[in-house]
């Protein structure tokens, strides 16, 4: 079996600390203690000291996720992820061909900090690829990626729930897929174009899922996480 099959339901959700300032996301860590186990942060607070801010979850027990998608020349990713698997992250996102891939790895190291292959971004839909020069379908371009970063030892990918059951057929059982663009039933979709439940994601092969709005908006924010736990234990 594999070990994917392990994880805690209440440590598949991670929320994703997208907010103005530090304080806020300090707010939200500590009314979200004891309901939610992983946090996400991302580059709006990367500037305000959001290394700092991951210490410090790190040492009350939760788990981070650094949503930096690490992209230069190889060297310096190498020398970055290093950095960062210092911390004590778990997980480190990285975004581009297979030489940054391959060297994010090898900085890796044997550290507990996984690595996340970027595929193509939730808010992208197939117009926005045209635009950008790719033509050959959302689904294909997400695939393309996610087999590139198993071949280069990456730890799992970033994907849109809607192609986490073609990855999972693809990748295989080891691999993580964490989807963000999550939404509960009714909720609105906002900027994200691909969009799925938390109780569907489960179902098409997610492993993690990222929720930012829906509870970080919510007027008991508490409340709201805990609603998406009950859906993924539904599933």
């Amino acid at each position: 079996m594999s070990a994917r099959a392990n994880i805690p339901v209440d440590e598949r959700l991670i929320v994703a600390l997208d907010v103005p300032g530090m304080a806020e996301a300090r707010a939200v860590a500590d009314e979200l203690r004891g309901v939610v186990k992983f946090f996400k942060i991302g580059l709006q607070l990367f500037p305000l000291g959001g290394v700092d801010l991951a210490r410090e979850l790190i040492a009350r027990g939760d788990k981070v996720f650094l949503d930096f998608k690490f992209y230069d020349i190889g060297e310096t990713v190498r020398s970055g992820v290093i950095s960062a698997a210092s911390i004590g992250a778990q997980f480190l996102t990285v975004h581009g061909d297979r030489e940054i891939l391959t060297a994010a790895v090898a900085g890796r190291g044997n550290s507990d900090l996984k690595i996340l292959c970027v595929t193509v971004l939730t808010s992208l839909d197939q117009t926005a690829l045209d635009e950008m020069g790719y033509h050959g379908g959302v689904e294909q371009l997400v695939l393309q990626r996610a087999l590139v970063a198993k071949d280069a030892g990456c730890d799992g990918v970033i994907a849109s729930a809607q192609e986490a059951a073609r990855l999972r057929a693809a990748l295989g059982p080891d691999m993580l897929i964490v989807t963000p663009g999550i939404r509960p039933a009714g909720g609105d979709a906002n900027d994200q174009k691909r969009v799925m439940t938390p109780a569907d994601a489960l179902r098409a092969g997610a492993d993690y899922l990222v929720v930012g709005r829906p509870i970080i908006k919510a007027p008991d924010r508490s409340k709201a996480a805990a609603m998406i736990l009950a859906q993924m234990r539904g599933a």
